[in-house]
């Protein structure tokens, strides 16, 4: 698990998408973000991949956890 985490569970889109742009905007090279349904999982991984990250995805229960690095 990374150091920085963002919890984006029960908030709609775009804000996870909002939040994820904006922890790679300030630098962030890997931080977890934790969503909880499969189209903000879905848009944050788009996100991810066009900055040029990679995410990897597991799944805890009824919420997804998106580790992201470079």
């Amino acid at each position: 698990m990374s150091a920085k985490q963002i919890d984006a569970r029960g908030l709609s889109c775009p804000q996870p998408v909002v939040l994820t742009q904006k922890a790679i905007s300030e630098g962030g090279e890997s931080f977890d973000v934790l969503v909880n349904s499969n189209v903000s999982k879905e848009n944050v991984v788009r996100c991810v991949e066009k900055n040029r990250m990679k995410a990897e995805i597991r799944q805890d229960g009824e919420d997804y956890i998106i580790s992201v690095s470079r």
